[in-house]
């Protein structure tokens, strides 16, 4: 053999390749991303587009200051643009879009290796990057399609004991105030079917995520009703359907993933009931992304023989 193909995973000879994980993503993501237009307007379209256009011009840019083979082919860089533009208000302004998605591709992702190599999800790492130096990013705008009654996302809303929450439904098809990509269930669960139809994450990551969510808040409070509205408030489907899965910066094993869901779970849940801060998903994911090694050493399975 002459020359040794040294990549990350998935290999070239196996039944998947990174930009046909990466398609399958942006595909999934597509239902979210045509409900935050229906249920926000055009200026929603505006802020993922922005996200997604300056992720890829971050990267090719990036790649030719420093004379590295261009990378945008592969389409992570728009998977994380679709992702953090579908984590923001519609109220976001433009420019605030671009420094974050910047901040996202370039300092999490490309000065660590590129793809495979950051230690973070950049589209996490990008929203709390912009929650810290914004304040614009904070809360969300409200749909444009109904007349709500109150203005605060519906988290502000429990946060402050209001009565004045949406109804269930309103919940679940996405008529509250939030980021434009998280509040419509609805399409974020089309996404999940195709990506656990498609085998590109485990069903199992998610579903103990909002899980452990759901029990956390029902052992808490004793109210069924309460923990419905926290699982389906904030972005917590969003989180952990597209987020918590993200094969480089969470473990390879199964115990692991599991580890981690559940990790997740429960620091969203002390974030949300027990800190001034409504919503956690975010800094709950960046915070598991940074002990993924440890959970992947804890849950390595021993060789054949090994000691």
């Amino acid at each position: 053999m002459d020359k040794l193909i040294v990549s990350s995973a998935p290999h070239i000879h196996g039944r998947d390749t990174g930009r046909g994980i990466m398609l399958d993503v942006i595909i999934a993501l597509l239902p979210a991303a045509a409900a935050a237009v229906i249920i926000f307007g055009l200026r929603a379209l505006g802020v993922i587009a922005a996200c997604v256009i300056a992720s890829v011009l971050a990267e090719f840019l990036f790649n030719v200051c420093t004379r590295r083979e261009q990378t945008v082919g592969d389409l992570s860089a728009v998977v994380t643009g679709l992702l953090l533009g579908l984590n923001l208000s519609a109220s976001v302004p433009i420019w605030q879009c671009v420094v974050g998605s910047a901040f996202a591709i370039v300092i999490v992702k490309c000065l660590f290796g590129g793809l495979g190599h950051n230690f973070a999800n950049p589209a996490i790492t990008g929203r709390v990057f912009m929650l810290l130096a914004f304040s614009s990013v904070a809360g969300g705008a409200m749909p444009v399609v109904v007349e709500l009654e109150a203005s605060a996302t519906p988290l502000e809303l429990i946060a402050s004991g209001s009565e004045q929450l949406p109804g269930l439904w309103d919940m679940f098809i996405g008529l509250r105030g939030g980021a434009v990509g998280e509040t419509c269930i609805a399409a974020l669960l089309a996404g999940y079917i195709y990506l656990v139809a498609r085998k590109v994450i485990k069903w199992y990551v998610p579903a103990i995520f909002v899980g452990t969510v759901f029990l956390c808040f029902l052992a808490a409070t004793g109210d069924f009703t309460v923990a419905l509205y926290e699982i389906l408030a904030g972005g917590l489907f969003l989180g952990a359907i597209f987020m918590a899965t993200d094969y480089v910066t969470t473990p390879i094993t199964d115990s692991g993933r599991m580890l981690f869901a559940l990790g997740c779970g429960i620091i969203t849940f002390v974030i949300r009931h027990f800190c001034a801060y409504p919503e956690g998903v975010s800094f709950s994911i960046l915070a598991m992304n940074l002990v993924t090694p440890f959970l992947e050493k804890w849950t390595a399975k021993k060789p054949l023989g090994g000691s």
